[in-house]
This record gives structure tokens, sequence and C-alpha cells, in this order.
């Protein structure tokens, strides 16, 4: 009876501690990224499309054809600033842009360029998504057409 009761109480936090925060899933990644590609696709635009978890884990990459390959990583660290600051990446552009903007740029995992946005779910972070591969403003356009799809 001992045995069992300890073990009862070993396994008690291991039952407790069920998922209960908002989390990204791998479809929710991919309906977002389904969103933002159509966006590009009707602007006749090729992009890299990013898609991180709370945590700035990578969940979903797509690259388009003819993208540049060094949009594969500024699409991630747009979405990493998006995750790490609970922000657009826009806001950090726009920073750059005023007085004594230079100071952004010592900020670790702030990409001041804009095309990174947090994704929430029921008010949470549940992750971010990146795209680069045009005008910041056009990547923007897109990252905002996914968070719609979400």
């Amino acid at each position: 009876m001992k045995k069992l009761l300890f073990l009862l109480l070993l396994l008690a936090p291991v039952f407790s501690h069920a998922q209960t925060k908002p989390y990204l899933s791998l479809a929710d990644a991919e309906r977002v990224t389904a969103a933002a590609q159509a966006k590009a696709k009707a602007e006749g635009w090729n992009v890299v499309i990013a898609i991180l978890d709370d945590g700035g884990n990578l969940v979903s990459l797509k690259r388009m054809d003819g993208v540049q390959v060094g949009s594969i990583e500024v699409a991630q660290a747009k979405a990493k600033t998006a995750v790490y600051f609970k922000r657009s990446s826009k806001i950090f552009e726009d920073m750059m842009k005023g007085e004594g903007g230079a100071r952004i740029a010592t900020l670790p995992n702030a990409t001041a360029i804009e095309g990174g946005l947090p994704i929430f779910k029921d008010g949470i972070l549940v992750g971010a998504i990146g795209v680069s591969g045009v005008t910041s403003a056009q990547d923007g356009i897109i990252a905002e057409a996914g968070v719609q799809g979400y």
C-alpha cells in the first residue's frame, strides 16, 4: 500500500501539468504560411516565409522559386524579433530612423526591418511570421496576410 501511495505521489505532477497554454501547431503554421503565400502570389512577389514558435524555434519554412538564399536567414531573423519582443519588426525599423536610432542596432535579436509579426492566440504569444524577398514594406504586407489567415 505504501508503494502504491508513493507511486501516485510521484505521478501526480505528471498528470497535473497538462498543456494548458495555447500553442502554434504545425497545422496552424501551415495555415499562416498558405495565407501569406497566397498574398505573395497574388501580388507576383516571391519570398521566403518563416514561422517560429513562441520560443523562437523554426516550425515551418517555405522558399518560393527564385528567391535569393540570403532571405532564408533574414525571414527567420524578422520572425525571431517578433517573438522575442512581442511586436512587429517594423517598430524597430521606425526607431532606427529616429534620433539616436542607431542604438537599436545593439539590441540582441532585434532585426530592424519590416516583415516580422508576432502571432497571438487568446492574447498569448504563440509564435511569429517572418517574410523576406521583396521590399520591407511588401514583406510586411505579406506577413500581415499570414497573420490574418491564422
